[in-house]
């Protein structure tokens, strides 16, 4: 299986995040030097045992062996191929045909991520399909996605997955726990139309650890057909562009400086201290510091419509597009009609939304968390690059900056 890496570790780093932007040079930090090792010996094993009473459900759980058989009569079978973020699959956004069974397939993939290069923070990300957030995962409205999940027999630690899109068994969670060497299969009916995150659950304290480990991502369920404003007028999308933010509670040492472990999992009893705080290191988008911005950043044109979707899999987050907006947004379901001309829009935490802008303007769009200290300072920033022809009917310089007389 293809192996996505994430693309925000080339010639970025935190001093010009923000550049081309309104906040340039606001996410100037001093570089904390290089990371220390520290030999941690893992402690897996008191995962469950330190917090046994918290989500005792996520425990397997067995399908009823006498329920009957899903009547799959009149369902087709597709293959989707999962891409990269921020980038989305082939779809359609109307459906054509029947319903469908959608067949994916996501690999668990434990790997050495670096998340800010100025200050040498790195964690041992867990993934789907190798990035953070895992793939974007698209289909319509009464359709079936089929996942095969499998772990390699060379990870550390057992997985699952909990999609917030499904109905029953923790969302799938209950019946896809994974040991290393395993894989599994899961058929679940897409039954209500909007954005949803999807992430690992295996149980007590690893919930937070791997979902603060990166291991999230995002499902887009739309109507059969297609998206409307409050009117019922067709809603048309030219791109996609995927966020994920994350959260991540890097562990430090005695000196403030970020420990590099040798292994997944040997960072546990570190992490877990560090998540107690309830104060992230580093909120960014899709991975690490600068992933999507600077020569990584999105590339669109004036006239193009593109429908952002933001996930965050732990935390409440406000996206704003930086000289732009929402001219649509659905915060929660697109049953609902879209809300429409917002400044910054509301992402709860443990969901993924939707909002569709058209660029008027050619420039550097920052997208951001409008929590302005998350932004500039944790890393919480993307950039469009938009190309075309500028209109001074919408904003014109007059006159250049000059010395004027007092």
């Amino acid at each position: 299986m293809t192996k996505f890496i994430n693309p925000g570790l080339i010639k970025t780093n935190r001093r010009n995040v923000l550049r081309g932007s309104m906040l340039a040079g606001a996410a100037a930090l001093t570089g904390a030097g290089a990371a220390v090792a520290k030999a941690h010996a893992p402690r897996l094993d008191i995962a469950n045992a330190t917090s046994k009473n918290l989500y005792k459900a996520a425990a397997k759980q067995s399908a009823d062996s006498t329920a009957k058989a899903a009547d799959l009569s009149g369902y087709t079978r597709v293959k989707q191929e999962l891409v990269a973020p921020p980038y989305a699959p082939v779809h359609e956004q109307i459906a054509t045909g029947g319903p469908k069974i959608i067949e994916i397939t996501m690999e668990t993939t434990e790997r050495l991520m670096v998340v800010d290069e100025d200050t040498g923070a790195s964690v041992w990300a867990l993934t789907y399909n190798g990035s953070v957030p895992g793939p974007l995962i698209i289909c319509h409205e009464g359709d079936m996605v089929e996942l095969t999940l499998r772990n390699p027999a060379d990870s550390m630690m057992e997985h699952n997955i909990d999609f917030h899109a499904s109905t029953g068994a923790l969302g799938g969670g209950g019946l896809t726990h994974v040991f290393p060497g395993e894989e599994v299969v899961l058929r679940w009916k897409a039954t209500k139309p909007g954005c949803f995150t999807y992430h690992c659950a295996p149980g007590g304290a690893m919930i937070p650890y791997h979902v603060t480990h990166g291991m999230n991502g995002a499902v887009m369920v739309l109507p059969r057909d297609g998206l409307k404003d409050k009117d019922g007028n067709q809603l048309t999308y030219d791109k996609i562009a995927y966020i994920g933010e994350q959260d991540y509670y890097l562990p430090m040492d005695e000196d403030g400086e970020y420990i590099q472990y040798e292994t997944a999992g040997e960072d546990y009893s570190d992490s877990i201290d560090a998540m107690r705080t309830l104060t992230p290191t580093h909120c960014v988008f899709n991975g690490a510091v600068g992933a999507i911005t600077g020569e990584n950043a999105m590339k669109f044109n004036v006239g193009e419509t593109v429908l952002m979707i933001h996930n965050q899999a732990n935390r409440d987050s406000r996206p704003h597009l930086i000289g732009g907006h929402g001219n649509y947004v659905w915060e929660t379901s697109f049953s609902e009609p879209p809300m429409t001309g917002l400044e910054t829009w509301f992402v709860r935490g443990g969901t993924a939304m939707a909002a569709m802008y058209t660029f008027e303007q050619p420039g550097v769009y920052a997208y951001v968390n409008h929590n302005l200290i998350e932004a500039a300072l944790l890393g919480a920033t993307a950039h469009f690059l938009v190309e075309g022809e500028w209109d001074n009917a919408l904003m014109e310089q007059v006159t250049a900056p000059h010395e004027f007389e007092a």
